[in-house]
């Protein structure tokens, strides 16, 4: 393969391969000297990537004031997106691409293999912000097992909308517009190179003999301005050493800064770029881009200026959502495009959560509402995306009323036959076929507009010819949504009420005209009550009155002629 050869400006150009044919357009070798203060331009947390004479490149503990460093976010990383890799070392069991293959592979095969101590990663660290003004910056650090002061790395950044690899459930495959870092740490660190690639479905290659997909032919030099970064030119104690908490000597510690904005790999226009997985990839000085290769570190984390919308939904009295889906339009209302949809679980959550969103105005409306609830009167909602914010919005629909049904029967069987009995529940009363009835048949009972939940029925009072039912404090659960005419209370909102119909006795007794006879009537009956008042017209009498239901009445009638 033909490669061409870089080097620092005015130096003695020593031969050094670096995955550019000669066939290609060439740019100017760039020679890249960290600034003086170690820091981009414009990095909000003012982090120190690069070299910094006062401190020493990779100073760990010390920090300019004002300043970040790696102790910095490593002690806060519970609240920053700063991770951490612990890679093998000196082992044969250490990930690897497989030797010999080719760079243009879509999904590159990976094996156990111990790697040359100076290209052996023992760690790999990242941190990455966001500035006020959309920039997005990516700072990395690499350790190695051995001193590597010319050391080399290729840090590549994966969208993953391809999926996994066959066979793979780590390895993300190569999509077009993934970006390739390729960083040379030259002079021990003092001055560094970093090209840009681009993996591309279609055009020329890097490697011109190769066809696409592949890295594009297209290889951006990035200026000082855009990254710096540089090798560590002391020994650090395992307590300067926040990183690994290991001792380390000059040239084990390798760190970089990235604005990836002005780079061109997540670019601050109003659109949003994610890259899902970072693989850490290192070379051996001096080697060629397409076979050097050789330790690799697989980072599961997004870096993004994409915005993203997370819902969650509750009911009013507490009830599930499951099942409702959120519609998210673009533009200021239920009029623009239709971005995606989610539905609501069991949890409450509405999956999948919208991600990956440009800036920018959105529309939010609940399209499928639970039934027996009314969507949350803020519906539909329109509100602004910034970059990279994660907007959590949260619901609460509103729980329909419900309704409960009571039914009077007859011991007997079958509905009572006169109506006026009074019944109670938590907070009211109603009268069967009266105030507050909405069921006109004697017999049954419904009330709606009823808050949803637990109540607990009783009858106040029989119907007329009825005796007071011997069932007592009804549970019925109220439903929303139910009511009176078309949704009607199910079982478990009904009271069932029994009462016994009531029978009168009279046993009379009159002289037969000889007046000479007389007698005493006796009547034993628990249910009832006995009268034993003359009734007019006859001598002796005795009436028994609200008998309920199957009774048997002895009365004893006693002649004394």
């Amino acid at each position: 393969m033909a490669t061409r050869v870089l080097g620092p400006t005015g130096s003695k150009r020593r031969k050094r391969f670096l995955f550019v044919p000669a066939l290609l357009v060439v740019a100017t070798a760039l020679f890249l000297v960290a600034s003086a203060s170690g820091v981009l331009t414009g990095s909000p947390s003012k982090f120190e990537s690069g070299n910094d004479p006062t401190l020493g490149v990779g100073n760990e503990v010390i920090d300019t004031t004002g300043d970040t460093d790696w102790i910095s976010v490593v002690t806060t990383a519970t609240n920053t997106p700063y991770v951490h890799l612990s890679d093998a070392a000196a082992s044969n069991s250490d990930d690897s691409f497989t030797p010999g293959q080719k760079q243009d592979t879509t999904c590159p095969s990976t094996q156990g293999h111990k790697n040359s101590p100076k290209d052996d990663f023992t760690d790999v660290a990242s941190y990455n912000e966001q500035a006020g003004n959309g920039d997005v910056y990516l700072y990395g650090a690499t350790l190695r097992y051995a001193a590597n002061g010319n050391a080399s790395e290729n840090i590549e950044l994966k969208q993953g909308t391809s999926g996994f690899c066959t066979g793979s459930t780590t390895l993300l495959a190569r999509t077009p517009g993934d970006k390739l870092l390729a960083i040379d740490y030259l002079g021990g660190g003092k001055a560094v190179q970093f090209h840009l690639l681009t993996w591309v479905a279609t055009g020329a290659c890097n490697v011109a003999n190769d066809t696409a997909p592949c890295w594009g032919a297209s290889v951006a030099e990035l200026s000082a301005a855009v990254a710096e970064g540089g090798v560590s030119t002391t020994n650090f104690t395992a307590a300067q050493n926040p990183i690994s908490g290991s001792p380390i000597v000059a040239g084990q510690f390798a760190e970089f800064g990235v604005n990836l904005a002005a780079a061109g790999i997540i670019p601050n226009n109003g659109t949003c770029s994610s890259f899902a997985q970072t693989v850490w990839e290192s070379r051996a000085s001096g080697s060629s881009f397409v076979s050097s290769t050789k330790d690799v570190s697989l980072e599961n984390h997004t870096i993004s200026n994409c915005a993203s919308v997370s819902v969650t939904k509750v009911g009013s009295d507490g009830g599930s959502q499951e099942g409702a889906v959120f519609t998210l339009y673009e533009g200021a209302d239920t009029t623009g495009t239709v971005v995606g949809t989610c539905t609501v679980d069991a949890n409450g959550d509405c999956l999948p959560a919208f991600t990956n969103l440009n800036p920018g105005q959105y529309t939010i409306d609940e399209t499928t509402t639970p039934a027996g609830y009314t969507k949350d009167a803020d519906l539909p909602e329109t509100f602004t995306l910034a970059a990279s914010e994660a907007k959590e919005l949260s619901y609460t629909d509103v729980a329909q009323a419900g309704a409960l049904a009571i039914v009077k029967n007859s011991t007997k069987g079958g509905a009572v036959t006169s109506a006026g009995a009074e019944f109670s529940y938590d907070g009211g009363s109603v009268i069967d076929n009266g105030t507050g009835d909405e069921d006109s048949a004697v017999g049954s009972v419904c009330v709606s507009g009823l808050a949803p939940g637990d109540y607990t029925v009783n009858e106040t009072s029989p119907p007329d010819g009825y005796g007071a039912a011997s069932e007592t404090d009804q549970p019925v659960t109220v439903a929303n949504g139910t009511n009176c005419t078309d949704n009607l209370p199910g079982a478990g909102a009904t009271a069932t009420f029994s009462d016994p119909p009531l029978s009168d006795l009279q046993v009379n007794f009159r002289d037969g005209g000889s007046g000479e006879t007389s007698a005493t009537i006796s009547c034993d009956n628990g249910t009832g009550t006995s009268d034993t008042t003359a009734t007019t017209g006859w001598d002796t009498s005795n009436t028994v009155t609200g008998i309920e239901g199957a009774a048997t009445v002895t009365c004893t009638i006693t002649i004394d002629p």
